[in-house]
C-alpha cells in the first residue's frame, strides 16, 4: 500500500462551538469607542477546553460524508472499501496518514479534504510524530534516529562512551530518603525517553519503567542508571523497526518477574505483540496488586496481555484489508503451571479475590480471542521487558521484535 501524509493548518479553528462563549477583545485589535465590549465566538479557538473535541467532531462528520467508516475500537481510524480498492485514514490531532492501494484514490481524498479544510499536502509519508518512515522493497521501517540524536545532544550525551545494555541487573534501586538531585532535569530526561520507548524502542521499556518510579526524588544511583540508558541509545542510534509482508498474523508474548527486590513487594509485567516481522504493541509496568508466587505474577501479567490482545484483534477485524479473519491470537507464555491451571473451569480456592477476577477474565477470552502456547524462557521475546539481561539476550530479543540496525 502507498502511504501519503497531510497536515491540517490551524486545525482547532475549524471546530463549531455548541456553547455561547465570549472573550475579551485581543490586545492590539480593540475597537475605538467600544473598548468595554466583548467578542462572541462563532468558531473554536486554541486554548478552549472543548477545542480538541469540537475539531474531531467536525472532521468526523466531514470524512463520514465522504463514505468513510470509523473504526469502533479507535475513533481516529477510518476506512473506505470499494470493489476495486481500499483506503485507510489515520488522524492524530492535525496529522493525517492516508494508506491506499491506488494513487488515484489517495489523490481524490486529498482533493476532498483540501476543499473542506486548509490543508498541506506532504506527499509520500516521510516523517510522522517524529518517526521517520522509510519504504523498502520488502516493506517499511520506522526510526527515531533523528529525534534520539537531537535528545542526546540536548542532554550532552552524544559524545559519551556507549553502554552495552540499557539496565544493569546488579544494581538495586530504592526510594531516596534524602534530598533530590536535579529533580527537574531528571523529569525532563525521563519524559523524553518515554516518548522514544512508546514509539519505536521497546528494548528500553523496562529501564524506563523502573526509573520513572523515582521521578519525584532522584538520587545518585538513579542518575547512574539513567546515564546508562542514554549511553545505550548512543550505541544503538541506528536501530529501526523493520516491517515486511510476512508473517501476516498477530502473535503475542507474556512474561512476569516475581519480586526479586527486597525493597519492593510488587512484580513486573511485560508483553509484546508482533505483526509483519516487528513489534506493534508492547508494555513493561509494575503490577497493581501483590503476587504471592511466580504463578500469581504470571497470571496477572497474562490478564494484561490478553486484554491488549482482545483490543488488537477487534481493531484489525474492523479494518477491511485483513486478508483473512483474525480468529484468535496466539500468546506465548513460559509458565506451564498457569497454562495448566487455566485448562480447569473451577477457580482455585487459595486465590484471593483479585486473582479470581483475573482468572475469570482470561477464561472468558480463551478460545474466543486468544489461545495459549508454551515457550521456553530463553525464547520468550518479552523476557527483557521484566528484568535486566545480558547483552546477548537483549540482542536476540530485539531481533525477534524486528528491531535492528
Amino acid at each position: 500500500m502507498l502511504i501519503h501524509q497531510m497536515d491540517v493548518k490551524t486545525a482547532f479553528l475549524n471546530g463549531d462551538l455548541e456553547e455561547e462563549i465570549y472573550m475579551e477583545q485581543p490586545e492590539g485589535f480593540i475597537a475605538k469607542g467600544q473598548e468595554k465590549k466583548v467578542c462572541r465566538l462563532v468558531k473554536s479557538l486554541y486554548g478552549l477546553k472543548q477545542a480538541p473535541k469540537q475539531w474531531h467532531n467536525k472532521f468526523d462528520k466531514v470524512i463520514v460524508e465522504f463514505g468513510f467508516v470509523p473504526n469502533e475500537y479507535d475513533k481516529c481510524l477510518y476506512s473506505k472499501n470499494t470493489n476495486k480498492s481500499c483506503v485507510i485514514l489515520c488522524l492524530y490531532v492535525d496529522d493525517i496518514l492516508i494508506l491506499g492501494s491506488s494513487l488515484e484514490l489517495i489523490n481524490n481524498i486529498k482533493n476532498y479534504l483540501s476543499n473542506q479544510f486548509d490543508m498541506k499536502d506532504l506527499g509520500e509519508a516521510n516523517l510522522i510524530l517524529g518517526m521517520q518512515v522509510s519504504k523498502r522493497k520488502e516493506g517499511y521501517t520506522l526510526s527515531l534516529a533523528h529525534s534520539i540524536e537531537k535528545m542526546l545532544r540536548k542532554f550532552e550525551y552524544f559524545d559519551k562512551k556507549p553502554a552495552l545494555t540499557p539496565y544493569d541487573s546488579n544494581v538495586v534501586l530504592k526510594k531516596n530518603e534524602g534530598s533530590p538531585i536535579e529533580q527537574h532535569r531528571y523529569s525532563q530526561m525521563i519524559g523524553s525517553l518515554m516518548y522514544i520507548t512508546n514509539r519505536t524502542r521497546p528494548d528500553i521499556a523496562f529501564a524506563i519503567g523502573r526509573l520513572s518510579r523515582y521521578t519525584s526524588n532522584p538520587n545518585q544511583s538513579h542518575w547512574t542508571a539513567l546515564d546508562r540508558v542514554f549511553r545505550y541509545l548512543k550505541g544503538t542510534l541506528d536501530y529501526k523497526l523493520h516491517y515486511s509482508r510476512h508473517p501476516d498474523i498477530i502473535e503475542g508474548y507474556s512474561d512476569a518477574n516475581w519480586v526479586t527486590d527486597s525493597h519492593d513487594v510488587k512484580s513486573t509485567t511485560g508483553y509484546v505483540f508482533t505483526l509483519a516481522g516487528a513489534a506493534i504493541s508492547w508494555g513493561s509496568c509494575k503490577q497493581t496488586i501483590i503476587a504471592r508466587s511466580t504463578m500469581d505474577s504470571e497470571m496477572i501479567a497474562l490478564d494484561t496481555t490478553c486484554t491488549e490482545a482482545e483490543w488488537l484483534r477487534n481493531l484489525v477485524m474492523h479494518i477491511p484489508i485483513s486478508v483473512h479473519p483474525v480468529l484468535v491470537i496466539s500468546i506465548n507464555c513460559d509458565n506451564k503451571s498457569v497454562i495448566e491451571l487455566l485448562k480447569h473451569d473451577s477457580v482455585n480456592a487459595k486465590m484471593n479475590r483479585h486473582l479470581q477476577l483475573r482468572f475469570k477474565s482470561i477464561k472468558s477470552l480463551l478460545g474466543k480471542y486468544v489461545v495459549l502456547d508454551y515457550i521456553k524462557s530463553e525464547k520468550n521475546l518479552v523476557d527483557h521487558l521484566t528484568k535486566g539481561l545480558s547483552r546477548t539476550l537483549i540482542l536476540e530479543s530485539s531481533r525477534g521484535m524486528g528491531l535492528s540496525p
